[in-house]
């Protein structure tokens, strides 16, 4: 990969122009927004860095082709043109990640399998001997989408998606992915210089990666990557990726600013308080129990409160959305507070009117499955301003203008999922 070669970095729907605004910082160039994820050129050590850098892609493909393709027939044969052996070795261990849309088949696992057959049948005829497949650990993960009749094939930079940054030990219920908090952050403008407030915490997630920014910590630091046992790209690409995580380590900086969160729920409490401790960011964080209606007096100075509230009726109760709505109602009550500026993610179409304020900025996202409004409210009475600009903090040169680049568009539209 010396030269530059044509990526695709997979995000959660409605974050790609953010992706697109990282991924520009991070040296890519010819960058193309699609549905579902980015499209750039980039050299190894480039990519490399998005992969370590990025706080919003979820995958780093590399893409081998797409190709028309018809019945199960079809699938072997696309699949069987790709020439495997310039990937793979005999010695190499390897799984197959399928994604389905509107497709003929019903079923993933068959199009990993017609995949992974046709793959194995032409290293057999071409070395010799046959690669092993790998589901829990694999050397090379082959990301097959098929969309229609159309089959993308790519190679996975990264093997586990980029959200598993590895401080999740204790999960609650809904988690917020942490590639789609760091988007919500970046969507606020939020670079690490002001405090942040998350008043139903949950487990940790939007604090946690408040506080990788404002540690300005590559989210990707403590991680192995697929490519680091590619045959022919491993070695150079863990030779490039050492000294990245040594220039990472070295550029780390002290924390200056409250990041604060509450939860009304112990045992989300309980949750937030291990992640923090397996992030290594206890020192930065406060937890404590509240209630979001009834907010503790928060720093005068001001700065970020930024939540994602309850969609359903869990809260409301025997209340249903009646019940929501009010919930919504107190907390437009309770987080107006002078020089806080607030972001919500909200699932419910009935926040925006029940939190009794005009957005300034409204954007439509997605968290997994489910449609999402991000709502931006300004501080009351002014300040809590956020500082200009969003960087990803790695120390790179200036950003290049986005151009066009050629037409290769695996859409991985579920991978918000994955």
């Amino acid at each position: 990969m010396a030269e530059r070669i044509a990526l695709f970095a997979t995000a959660a729907r409605g974050t790609e122009d953010l992706l697109a605004d990282e991924l520009k910082e991070l040296g890519a160039r010819r960058i193309r927004q699609d549905r579902g994820g980015v499209r750039f050129m980039a050299t190894l050590d480039e990519a490399l860095m998005v992969a370590l850098w990025s706080r919003i892609a979820m995958r780093v493909l590399y893409p081998l082709g797409a190709f028309e393709s018809h019945g199960a027939e079809g699938l072997y044969e696309a699949a069987a043109s790709i020439p495997w052996e310039e990937h793979l070795t005999p010695d190499t261990t390897f799984a197959v990640d399928a994604t389905l849309k509107d497709s003929e088949h019903s079923h993933s696992g068959f199009v990993a399998l017609k995949v992974k057959d046709a793959i194995v049948d032409r290293m057999r005829d071409v070395e010799g001997a046959r690669p092993d497949v790998s589901t829990r650990d694999p050397d090379v993960r082959v990301v097959a989408h098929l969309a229609r009749e159309t089959l993308s094939l790519s190679l996975d930079l990264c093997g586990e998606p980029l959200h598993r940054r590895g401080y999740r030990v204790r999960p609650t219920e809904a988690p917020l992915k942490e590639t789609l908090a760091a988007a919500l952050l970046r969507a606020a403008s939020y670079t690490g210089e002001e405090a942040v407030v998350d008043p139903m915490c949950g487990s940790g997630t939007l604090l946690i990666e408040a506080g990788l920014i404002a540690r300005r910590r590559a989210p990707g630091l403590n991680r192995d990557f697929a490519v680091e046992r590619w045959p022919g790209l491993g070695t150079r690409a863990r030779e490039l990726l050492t000294d990245m995580r040594a220039d990472a380590r070295r550029n780390e900086r002290k924390v200056e600013v409250a990041l604060l969160g509450f939860d009304k729920d112990p045992e989300a409490l309980e949750a937030a308080s291990r992640n923090v401790r397996a992030a290594k960011l206890s020192e930065e964080i406060q937890l404590a129990e509240g209630d979001a209606t009834k907010l503790p007096p928060l720093p005068e100075r001001g700065g970020l409160l930024i939540t994602n509230p309850p969609y359903g009726d869990r809260i409301g109760g025997s209340g249903g959305q009646k019940g929501m709505k009010s919930f919504y109602y107190k907390l437009g009550e309770s987080l107006r507070v002078p020089g806080w500026r607030v972001w919500v993610l909200s699932g419910n179409p009935a926040f925006e009117s029940a939190f009794h304020a005009r957005p300034w900025a409204k954007r439509d996202m997605w968290n997994g499955p489910i449609a999402c409004t991000l709502l931006g409210y300004r501080a009351p009475g002014g300040g809590g301003e956020p500082r200009t600009g969003a960087g990803s903090e790695a120390p790179l040169g200036l950003p290049h203008e986005p151009a066009d680049v050629a037409p290769v568009r695996p859409q991985h539209e579920g991978e918000e999922d994955g």
